[in-house]
Parts: structure tokens; sequence; C-alpha cells
């Protein structure tokens, strides 16, 4: 098991205790696709995965889901999030042991998630009045984060029978400084001009890197190449991978990430972090 370089009281903390100026923003990767990011004005967390749910679900089939990373934190630790942006459905996403407990420690949080979901999310137990149902190209501002959102490619781009998007990525603006965090999500022909419309320049890339494979039996992601191909096509100052290191049978070891970087433009530098891991981004 690898073992988080935070976690627990010490985790929750190192966040309570970090000051975050004006401009900058602080962030926590806290496994899979989750981050949990602090600006001046208040506190995000994106697809939090830190239970056991997958595990215990899959325990004696022929799909096991055999964890690598503890996790760091649970839902209950959350208690000062004011937004939660789940981007899809799937377990690993939007969990339904995480999220009841997030949402009943921080009261004052909103849950923002495809609006294809809120029905999903008010099954797991949560409030409806305290959703916000996403719609792509429908920009929101919360908490001090302006979130855009913009359909993602898992591995395709799919729709309910309303014509809302399943899946999302969202370019979030914060204290001047702009991300694209992409859910779960292939290459698609649209992803670059939608990427362009949405902001003019990004300061961090958060992107998979566990690839695609068939035989695993579950839908795919962007490869640590691909990653990498959007990149220097959008020309970030900063690459961060996810998605990998929590299931046996579906990631890739982070080597293929830093052999991949080697490629990146001059002026985009690679960023690897551990579980429970912070990273400060300074403006330009």
């Amino acid at each position: 098991m690898i073992e988080p370089i935070k976690s627990g009281q010490e985790l929750c903390d190192e966040i309570a205790l970090t000051e975050v100026a004006p401009g900058t923003l602080a962030f926590w990767w806290l496994g899979q696709s989750g981050f949990l990011i602090k600006s001046s004005q208040g506190m995000l967390v994106i697809d939090p995965y830190l239970s056991e749910h997958l595990t215990t679900k899959y325990a004696g089939t022929d799909k096991p889901h055999v964890r690598m990373t503890r996790a760091p934190l649970c839902g209950l630790d959350l208690g000062n999030v004011d937004l939660v942006l789940c981007s899809h459905k799937h377990s690993d996403h939007m969990d339904p042991v995480t999220l009841p407990e997030l949402m009943d420690a921080a009261d004052a949080a909103v849950l923002a998630l495809p609006a294809a979901l809120v029905n999903h999310a008010t099954s797991l137990g949560i409030d409806q009045d305290r959703m916000i149902g996403l719609v792509a190209f429908q920009p929101k501002s919360i908490a001090g984060f302006s979130i855009h959102p913009i359909p993602s490619a898992h591995e395709t781009i799919d729709t309910d029978p309303q014509g809302q998007h399943l899946y999302l990525g969202f370019v979030i603006q914060a204290e001047g400084l702009t991300l694209y965090h992409s859910g779960d999500c292939v290459p698609h022909p649209d992803l670059v001009e939608w990427l362009n419309c949405s902001a003019t320049s990004f300061d961090v890339l958060l992107l998979p890197m566990n690839g695609r494979d068939p035989a695993r039996g579950v839908a795919g992601n962007m490869s640590a190449s691909e990653a990498v191909d959007l990149a220097n096509v959008i020309r970030p100052r900063y690459l961060i991978p996810h998605h990998y290191d929590m299931f046996t049978f579906n990631t890739v070891p982070i080597d293929h990430f830093l052999t991949e970087s080697k490629r990146l433009h001059h002026g985009i530098s690679p960023i690897v972090l551990q579980a429970g891991d912070r990273w400060i981004l300074s403006p330009s």
C-alpha cells in the first residue's frame, strides 16, 4: 500500500493552517482524480474518492478493485469545503460514501455536478437544494471560483435523453489563475477548440494518464503521451497527471508520464504529486 505524504489530522491541520495569499492557489492531491484547492476566498474539492466503496463492491468478483494508495482523508474530514465538483457518475469520482459524509460535515457546501446526474446524487441522500446542475458551456460562479463546464469523452461524448452531457470537465478560474480538470477524458476533435474558447491561457492542466485497454473492462482515459500532446497544444505553465496508483487493474506506472514529459515544450513544467502532497500555484 502506498502511504500518503500526509494524512488524517496532520493533513487536516496543514489544510486549515495554509494561508493562501491573493493571487495564489494551494493544491492537495487526494488520489485518483481527487484534488482539494484552496483560495483566499474558499475551498473546492473535485472528484474525491476517499472510501473503500469499490474495493468492497467488487471483492470476490472477476473485477477486483485492489486499492494501491491509502486514502489521506475521509469525507467527514472536509467540513470546511465550500464547493464540491463531480465530473461524472462513476464511483471513483462521485463516491456514494465520501459525498454524503462530506456534505453532512460541510453544512454550507454546494455540490455542482452534471445536470443529468442530479437525480442520482439525490438517491445518495444529498439534498437537491444543495446542488447545482451544470450544463456544458454555461459558466457558474460559486465561492470565488468561476466554473466553465465543457464536455468530456469517456470514451465518447455521451448525453442523456434530454441531451445533457453525462461527463464534464471543468475550466476553473480563481485568483486570476486558470486551470482545467478533465475528469475522465480521452482526446476528441473538439477538445482543443472548447478549451481555447473558454480561456485565453492556462496555468495548469490536470489530466489523466492511465490510458485505455479494452481488457480492463472499463472506459479509458488519455495516456501519458496524449496528455503531453494536449499540453503541447494548449501551452499551460504546468501539467499535473492524475488517475493512477489507485486500483491495480486500471493504472500505469508514473514513469510513463515522467518519460513522456521530456517532450513538453519549453515553458511547460511537469508536476508529480503524491497523495496528501501540497503544491502552491503562484502568479506567472
